[in-house]
């Protein structure tokens, strides 16, 4: 998981790993400290890996959440800013 503002990638954040399937399902929280005058040019970048300790770890997929994503991640996006400090949960489908 990365914080981005613009195309940088400022902050880094990762799960712990899901071994031995190919649909995970994770239960855990991050937090991101957005300075608000930052928050319309920042992003969050989700990238879900196949993990392997033989070989190369490949992307299952990846989806941004931001102000400028589709209608399901931008609806995610401002529930976040609306509700500052609060957990907001949302399933989202992953994308090639």
């Amino acid at each position: 998981m990365w914080l981005k503002f613009g195309n940088n990638r400022v902050e880094k954040k990762k799960t712990s790993i899901k071994m031995r399937t190919l649909n995970p399902v994770y239960n855990e929280s991050f937090f991101f400290e957005i300075p608000w005058d930052k928050i319309r040019e920042a992003a969050i970048e989700v990238i879900v890996m196949d993990f392997d300790k033989v070989g190369r770890n490949e992307m299952i997929g990846k989806i941004i959440l931001s102000s400028k994503s589709g209608p399901l991640e931008t609806r995610h996006w401002n529930d976040m800013i609306t509700k500052p400090r609060q957990q907001v949960a949302q399933w989202h489908l992953l994308k090639d």
